[in-house]
């Protein structure tokens, strides 16, 4: 059952140098059960997307052309009203992670709290001193108290390796959720290697258009736009397509996807 489809979405954004286009002519779909990867560099137009489903996006985006229809709702014509009930009913919107370094004015331990809270994990004192512990950091207490300037190049990498942990454990817990619960879930995301492993499709987005959609396991191994190889070429670990992907696909369920081409 498709649960959401775009046609023709156009957005344009005002700004003080001028119209901006953040999003050229996108049509994309969604069934009901697929664990979907919109991918691209910052200002491809992931984030537009994912705001236009809910009807999010501020009041200085217009909308162009185009049309949203989410369960069976025509977003951009639903009353106030009905769309907050959409949203409540059918729409859920997890943040990214606001937090890519130490920030030294602050304590781990705020941090750390901000991070592992801010995504739905125990953020108590004693779960972030078992996080702690778990990269090899002794008197995880102490550390909790200090600052990044208070402690050592290596302590802090033990930190962020930390803060990586805590991330991929709430991204475990989201897909066990929507395996049990049969919901849709689309993740905007600059992680291939991850999108290689949670993922069943990938879309991939470029100066505000569809360049390339498909199966990951097709996208991320022999991709077709010049585009997605950039991607793939500029990852520091060169994704291990023969491993990683291919793993994953003894579990991405029999479908067909259209793939787009430009």
């Amino acid at each position: 059952m498709r649960l959401i489809t775009i046609d023709n979405l156009t957005v344009d954004y005002a700004t003080t140098g001028g119209v901006v286009r953040a999003l050229d002519g996108v049509d994309f779909d969604a069934s009901a059960g697929e664990r979907i990867a919109i991918v691209g560099e910052s200002g491809s137009g992931k984030s537009t997307i994912g705001s236009a489903i809910g009807s999010l996006l501020p009041a200085t985006a217009r909308y162009a052309s185009g049309h949203i229809e989410v369960d069976g709702c025509s977003v951009l014509e639903l009353p106030g009203r009905e769309l907050r009930q959409l949203r409540r009913d059918v729409l859920g919107y997890i943040p990214q992670d606001p937090i890519a370094t130490l920030d030294p004015t602050k304590r781990i331990g705020k941090q750390l709290k901000f991070v592992v809270g801010g995504l739905g994990g125990d953020s108590s004192p004693a779960a972030l001193g078992d996080l702690l512990e778990r990269v090899r950091i002794r008197d995880p207490e102490r550390v909790l108290r200090r600052f990044p300037h208070e402690l050592s190049g290596g302590m802090a990498q033990r930190v962020a390796v930390a803060l990586a942990i805590a991330r991929r454990e709430v991204l475990q817990l989201i897909f066990d959720f929507a395996d049990e619960a049969g919901a849709t879930v689309i993740w905007l995301s600059h992680d291939l290697e991850a999108v290689a492993k949670w993922c069943e499709r990938v879309v991939v987005m470029y100066r505000g258009r569809v360049v390339e959609d498909g199966l990951a396991a097709t996208v991320l191994t022999t991709p077709k736009h010049p585009y997605t190889q950039s991607l793939l070429d500029a990852l520091p670990s060169r994704l291990d397509r023969n491993v990683e992907v291919r793993t994953y696909t003894q579990r991405i369920r029999i479908g067909e996807i259209t793939e787009q081409e430009t």
